[in-house]
């Protein structure tokens, strides 16, 4: 358990987890983080031991420390959700509320899946370089989490991030593309269901890139809202693909991500999807539950729309003063 991650309280959590878990079919000792990278080798101990499973209690920083330990071993990764974004869980269908967490450890359901691995680092959801990664930057910096904290790194610095040019190279040759960001998807969100690679799957085989062009102010509201929706395959400014590899080259060395953690690395990168690579303990019934919006998502959602509605009336009265400007324009002439 990382006793910092996240916005609440862990306090309550030893005590729910004894009153929770099914003794009949699990011991289990609880161990905290006391420093970076510790949760990585707390597993790696349990993995030697031949623990079942090593559960990560914490955000997508604390289970990507564990499932690096893990990766092909027969101890599986199990997740109780309680950091920031929670992409992993959400992607999985695992559910917020803690107890009905524990109650998915105790059906004790265990899937292989895929992972990827971006210039040597594991990562389980996402990897990315561009804007994505240099925001990853500025939250890692800010000293508190939460999503209004991302919220206000996005919109102070988005408006004067400059895109890069990257060489792509995959399976079938090589492309340029001036790009605002690159991500490279196993799972299907960023967290806080914000959904960069909606149809991205864990057990596919294969990584979905999804690269977004360069775009103005007025385009960001119905880029956000399309993240949230789902639909942000269906943009004009957005490229995807699949693959099994790439390999990208860009001017000169900069920060990329693995699962929301910055790290500054060359100006060549490569990436890769290993499958079956990792056993991960899902949730039975995950493809009933329907993922309903959360009170940040709606909020967002709503203040989305409203900038949209500002958005569409700032284009339809530009549009009017272009039409009067030639007018004039004509009348002056005469």
């Amino acid at each position: 358990m990382n006793p910092i991650s996240g916005t609440s309280s862990k306090a309550g959590i030893p005590e729910l987890i004894e009153k929770t878990l099914d003794k009949e079919k699990y011991e289990y000792r609880i161990a905290m983080t006391e420093f970076a990278g510790h949760a990585n080798e707390i597993a790696m101990q349990e993995k030697e031991l031949g623990t079942d499973i090593v559960v990560a209690i914490g955000g997508d920083g604390t289970v990507n420390e564990v499932a690096r330990a893990l990766i092909h071993s027969n101890t599986a990764l199990g997740i109780m959700p309680c950091g920031s974004g929670n992409g992993l869980a959400r992607h999985l269908l695992l559910p917020m509320n803690l107890k009905k967490s524990l109650e998915i450890i105790n059906e004790g359901q265990i899937h292989e899946l895929d992972y990827g691995i971006i210039n040597g680092h594991p990562f389980f959801c996402t990897c990315g370089m561009g804007f994505d990664a240099f925001v990853s930057m500025k939250f890692a910096e800010a000293g508190k989490r939460g999503p209004i904290t991302y919220v206000e790194n996005v919109l102070k610095e988005g408006l004067k991030y400059q895109p890069e040019t990257y060489e792509i190279q995959d399976e079938n040759g090589v492309t340029y593309y001036k790009a605002f960001l690159i991500s490279c998807a196993n799972a299907s969100q960023y967290g806080n269901n914000a959904y960069i690679a909606p149809k991205a799957s864990m057990s596919d085989g294969l990584l979905d890139v999804i690269i977004m062009e360069p775009f103005d102010v007025l385009d960001a509201p119905q880029i956000s809202i399309d993240m949230f929706n789902k639909t942000l395959d269906k943009s004009s400014k957005i490229k995807t693909f699949r693959c099994k590899k790439l390999h990208i080259h860009r001017k000169q060395e900069g920060v990329i991500h693995f699962d929301g953690d910055p790290v500054m690395t060359s100006a060549d990168v490569d990436v890769e999807l290993v499958e079956k690579g990792i056993k991960i303990v899902v949730n039975p019934n995950g493809d009933k539950r329907q993922r309903q919006p959360n009170a940040f998502q709606s909020a967002a959602a709503e203040l989305f729309n409203e900038i949209n509605i500002v958005r569409e009336d700032l284009t339809r009265h530009t549009r009017h003063i272009h039409a009067l400007s030639k007018v004039l324009q004509r009348k002056l002439n005469l």
